[in-house]
C-alpha cells in the first residue's frame, strides 16, 4: 500500500471493489447460484473485505503504526543522526585543550545536578 492515500487512489480502490463485486457475482453464478443468491453472496464477500480493511485500519490506530507516526519517527531519527554528526564534527574540530575543558564542564554540570 502506498505511503499516502490520495483521492485518485481512493477512486481506484472504489473502482476495484466495484469490479471485484461484478467478478464475484459472475463467479457465484458460474458455480450454480441463482441471480439474487449470487448477488447476496457477492455482497457478503465485499462486506467481509470492507470489515477486514476497516479492522486493519483500527488496529493501526490503536497500535500507533499509522503513516504519520511512522514518518515522524523516521524524520526524528534522521534529524538526530544529522545533529549527532554535526556535534561530533564540531567536537573533532576543537583543539585537545578545548575538548578537555568542554568535557570537564559537562562533568561538573552533571555532578552538580545529581
Amino acid at each position: 500500500m502506498p505511503d499516502s492515500i490520495t483521492r485518485g487512489n481512493v477512486l481506484l480502490v472504489g473502482a476495484g471493489l466495484l469490479f471485484l463485486g461484478a467478478i464475484g457475482y459472475e463467479g457465484f453464478r458460474l458455480i450454480g447460484f441463482e441471480g439474487p443468491s449470487a448477488g447476496i453472496a457477492s455482497e457478503a464477500v465485499l462486506i467481509f473485505i470492507v470489515i477486514a480493511w476497516t479492522s486493519s485500519y483500527l488496529l493501526r490506530v490503536v497500535t500507533g503504526k499509522m503513516t504519520f507516526n511512522e514518518q515522524r519517527k523516521r524524520y526524528q531519527m534522521a534529524y538526530e543522526e544529522i545533529k549527532t554528526k554535526e556535534l561530533q564534527d564540531s567536537f573533532d574540530a576543537m583543539s585537545e585543550e578545548e575538548q578537555v575543558r568542554l568535557i570537564n564542564q559537562i562533568e561538573n554540570r552533571n555532578d552538580s545536578s545529581t
